[in-house]
Formats: C-alpha cells, structure tokens, sequence
C-alpha cells in the first residue's frame, strides 16, 4: 500500500514525490509554512491530495503556537490565507478550506476544544477522499470493456488523493474486476508526473502498462485499438469545461479525431458551479527552469523565452462523460453537474 500522507503525534508527514521514483522521502512537516512549501514546490501535489493537506495544515497550525482564545483563532486566519493562497488553479484546496473555515470562525474561547473541532473536520475530508476515489472506480468499472486498452495523463492516483485515485481508481478497479486492461501512460511534461509517478503506481499493482512520450498519443490512437483516454481533472467549470495537467487538451482533440471517447473522473469536490466556462478558471504559470532542464541537466540554451503554463482547459464538446463519486455525468453537462 502506497504511504502518500500519514498523520501521528501532531506531525503529517508526506511522502516527496518531486523524488519518485528513485527515492522514497518524507517530509515531516510540524509547522503549516512546511505545508504552504511542499504544495508549492509539487512535493505534494494532485488537486485532492492538496485538498486534504490543506485541511491537515489549518491542524497543524493550531497545534504549532502556544497562542490561546482569540489569538489562536487570528493565528489560524492567517494560516488560512496563506494556504489558499499557495495554488491557484486546483479548486479542491479552496473547497477544503471553505469546509474548514466555519470550525476557523468558531469560538476559540475553549482552545482545546477549538484545535479538536479543527482536527475532527480536517480527518472528515481526508477520510472522505479515501471513499470518494472508491466509488469512482465503482461508477467507471461501466465504461471500461473487456481486454481494453486505456491512455491517461500526468498522475491521478494515490499520489493525488488520499485513496485509490480518480482516473487512476477506475484502472484501479478495472484491473481488480478482471477486465485484462493495458494502460499507455503520458510521460507528462515538463516534470514528468505520467513517467515518475503513474508508471510506479502502476508497477506497484502491477497492472500492464507501456509508457510513452506526450507526444505519442496521436501515433497510439491511429496505430493501437485504443478504447478510451480517462485523464482527472483541477476544476470543473458549471459548463463541463475541464482544466487539468497541460497536455490534456491536445489529447481530448486527438482522442475526438480517432472517435476515441474521452473520459474526465473528478470527485465531486472538483466542481466549481460558481463559474460558468472554463475561460473563468485561472491558469497557474510556472518557473522557466522547470521547461529549461530537468533534475539540474540543462535541456535548452539558458535564459531563452519560455511558457510554462502549468494547466489547459478542456472544452464540454470533447467530452464523453464526467466519472463523479455520485455517478457517471453526459452530455449536456450543466444540468447533469448541477443533479450531483
């Protein structure tokens, strides 16, 4: 069983997957700035996984001061504001931190209580993830068939959520209910989440699978019988309109050519009904360095012009369905989205 996050004596502790997969690191994070880092830096990452580290951070802020009453409750506002602020794009960090916020605004008077309130909120969301991705997998085992082969993108499993994954917990079930699936996994650039964290996910379950580069997909879709492209997602916009990993887009245009369905699995906690399309959703840009080089090696001639936009938006039309906790959502999306 993959150890992504683990929480003991006051300290969460989460595993560095900047370092996946040739070494397995964790860092011990006493102090909510460590939290506000590892999400930053992509130590942590996947748009659940932040979610539930979010909440975990509001707790260890709590319990990192010796603040009391009033002042505990200003120090954890301010705890809150900085995590919020870490990412942009993801919307499971600001849905976490709105479930948390009322327990935030709470009366401090009693400090013991009010860190209990905190920690029992932050262990519900953490622990919800963990059946969300269950029921994922149930609902998408449907649109998987027999002997089929899968294309996913960037990481969307235990490495991104608290449990089995989004997309990665349908692959998940489908290869525990026998279906004999084969997985071809985008290496995602530029920091290769498909090669360095689907693949050892993958070899961890040992479920069949071929790696390949992002730019591949098309080639595998005209060359292999491909059945469908199951990728998860940031946010979801009221339309259907999907942001994920950069690179999703481009696959979703190539899976509609070769009449290959294309499939989002997203918790419901990805939803984001307070915006309409996806023209709303706020694209995080990125470090140069990270399209530059890799791992210290430089890649490129040093300081020339880079874009590094971290996320693209996939539009409604290209979607075959949206696997949800509560269901599998069609076409149209907006009044479906809005039911779940």
């Amino acid at each position: 069983m993959i150890k992504q996050i683990e929480w003991k004596n006051d300290i969460l502790t989460l595993l560095d997957q900047r370092l996946l997969p040739i070494t397995e690191k964790y860092i011990e994070c006493t102090k909510y700035d460590q939290i506000i880092d590892a999400i930053k830096t992509l130590a942590v990452r996947g748009a659940p996984l932040i979610g539930v580290s979010a909440g975990m951070g509001i707790v260890v802020a709590s319990k990192e001061t010796d603040k009391k009453g009033e002042e505990l409750r200003q120090y954890v506002i301010e705890a809150e504001k900085k995590l919020r602020a870490s990412r942009p794009t993801a919307v499971n960090l600001m849905w976490a931190l709105d479930r948390m916020m009322p327990f935030i605004m709470s009366d401090p008077s009693d400090s013991e209580a009010y860190i209990s309130a905190l920690e029992k909120e932050a262990l519900n969301i953490w622990n919800e993830d963990i059946e969300l991705c269950r029921k994922m997998g149930e609902y998408g085992l449907e649109i998987v068939p027999q002997n089929a082969n899968i294309i996913t993108h960037c990481n969307t499993g235990s490495l991104a959520t608290a449990g089995d994954g989004t997309a990665l917990a349908v692959i998940r079930a489908a290869h525990r209910a026998g279906k004999n699936i084969h997985v071809f996994a985008d290496e995602t650039r530029p920091l290769l989440q498909g090669a360095r964290l689907t693949a050892w996910e993958l070899a961890h379950d040992s479920i069949p699978f071929t790696l390949i580069c992002d730019g591949m997909s098309s080639y595998v879709m005209k060359n292999k019988k491909i059945d469908l492209v199951i990728t998860g997602a940031d946010r979801i916009a009221g339309n259907g309109d999907s942001a994920n990993k950069i690179g999703t887009y481009g696959l979703a245009v190539s899976a509609k050519y070769h009449n290959v369905p294309f499939y989002i699995a997203a918790p419901y906690s990805t939803l984001d009904l307070s915006i309409k399309s996806g023209e709303q959703i706020v694209i995080e840009q990125r470090k140069a360095e990270e399209v530059r080089a890799f791992g210290g090696v430089r890649t490129s001639p040093e300081n020339c012009d880079v874009l590094n936009p971290a996320f693209d938006v996939t539009p409604a039309e290209l979607i075959a369905g949206i696997i949800t906790d509560r269901g599998i959502v069609r076409p149209p999306f907006t009044e479906g989205l809005k039911k779940i």
